[in-house]
């Protein structure tokens, strides 16, 4: 789960990491006077939306008077923000970030995600602030600094310190830099965060470090035990049937191809989803129903996949282990008696009581094609699609 800048910034605060002044606004009028509150004489307006790049793409705005932010609000609120992020279909601003602009004399990153080869935590930093990490590695890569963080030991202060001195941070300021690391570092471990990068982390001509820009993201599976973080989730960001998808216990991600899926098992699911690629096709979404596939999860799962105007062919592919194939059709028969799918439809079941399964299938009135293998199921999904 990904949250706002300025939510992430709330956070970090609150493990110790100085912030510039600002403020939330939903309106310009809101804006005009969050800027005279914040008082001084410059402000940045940001667009909140869920993606980085912001600035290139004109969701970045600095202004000189209270009028100005107002007016820079006005024309980005409701607006679509398209990014190299968000692709083409961008995303709405509903909410802008009035802070006060910041006199910068030195650009730093910062980030800290699992490296998953290593099982540990891994800080990335480097001097080349507000650029992308993948812009610094491809075109500054001595200037990265990566260091190995044990999960069972944590951050040692001789860590963040190092971190620090390879950043060429001044010596006065080693201790304020090593205090912001460390603070990085405890709001992800605590909060079961997947992601923290600040870029850029600056160092103001007053001497104060400064996190100018922060991303955060989550992990899903912990989020029933951190309240506060799942309350953060704004599903105006996300893919809309990602989000119908999470809220009725399906796991969906949502892809450009023009199959759909819906398949119980992560592991079938994505063979499915290869299989398709070597027949000549392309997944419309991964969608596994999980191994106790109901007929109460298939007919939402049917629900779901008629939802994508994409999909113009569905490939269920079931094996049964812990599961039913019976239980598995008829579920499908009873999605299909509440939901007209206009569509042609590939069924391969196979595992427990497929005779059964089958049985029901071709007893009832649905019209499907009949699969025995995955690559049988594949090869017909895309014959149909081409037909």
């Amino acid at each position: 789960m990904d949250i706002h800048e300025y939510q992430a910034k709330k956070i970090l605060s609150d493990f110790g990491v100085t912030i510039p002044r600002g403020g939330i606004a939903y309106s310009p009028e809101n804006a005009e006077n969050k800027a005279r509150e914040i008082g001084g004489n410059k402000w940045v307006v940001k667009a909140q939306v869920h993606s980085g790049a912001r600035g290139k793409a004109g969701g970045i705005v600095v202004c000189d008077t209270p009028l100005a932010v107002a007016q820079a609000t006005d024309k980005l609120l409701g607006k679509k923000l398209v990014t190299n992020q968000t692709g083409p279909e961008g995303k709405i601003i509903n909410r802008i970030y009035i802070e006060e602009a910041t006199d910068i004399k030195k650009e730093l990153y910062l980030g800290l995600v699992f490296d998953r080869g290593s099982e540990s935590i891994m800080v990335v930093a480097s001097t080349q602030g507000g650029m992308s990490v993948e812009e610094i590695s491809k075109e500054k890569p001595d200037s990265i600094i990566r260091s190995k963080i044990e999960v069972a030991v944590g951050m040692q202060q001789f860590q963040a310190r190092e971190i620090a001195f390879g950043l060429g941070i001044e010596t006065e300021l080693i201790r304020r830099a090593s205090e912001t690391i460390i603070g990085c570092y405890r709001a992800f471990s605590e909060l079961d965060a997947t992601m923290v990068e600040v870029n850029p982390l600056v160092i103001s001509n007053q001497d104060q470090i400064l996190a100018l820009d922060c991303k955060m993201s989550f992990d899903n599976n912990a989020l029933f035990r951190r309240n506060q973080v799942s309350e953060l989730r704004d599903k105006t960001q996300e893919n809309t049937n990602e989000v119908y998808a999470s809220d009725r216990g399906l796991n969906y991600v949502s892809l450009d191809g023009n199959i759909g899926n819906i398949i119980n098992g992560a592991g079938l699911a994505m063979a499915s989803m290869d299989m398709i690629k070597l027949a000549g096709g392309e997944p419309a979404n991964f969608l596994d129903v999980g191994g106790g596939a109901t007929p109460e999860k298939i007919v939402k799962a049917f629900k779901l996949i008629s939802m994508d105007e994409k999909v113009k062919v569905i490939l269920v592919n079931i094996f049964a282990g812990i599961n039913r194939c019976d239980w598995v059709a008829e579920g499908i028969v009873q999605a299909l008696e509440k939901i007209e799918i206009k569509v042609p439809l590939v069924i391969r079941l196979a595992g427990t009581n497929v005779e059964k399964g089958n049985e029901i299938l071709k007893k009832s009135n649905i019209n499907y094609i009949e699969a025995s293998t995955l690559e049988d199921a594949a090869n017909k999904a895309v014959k149909a699609l081409a037909n």
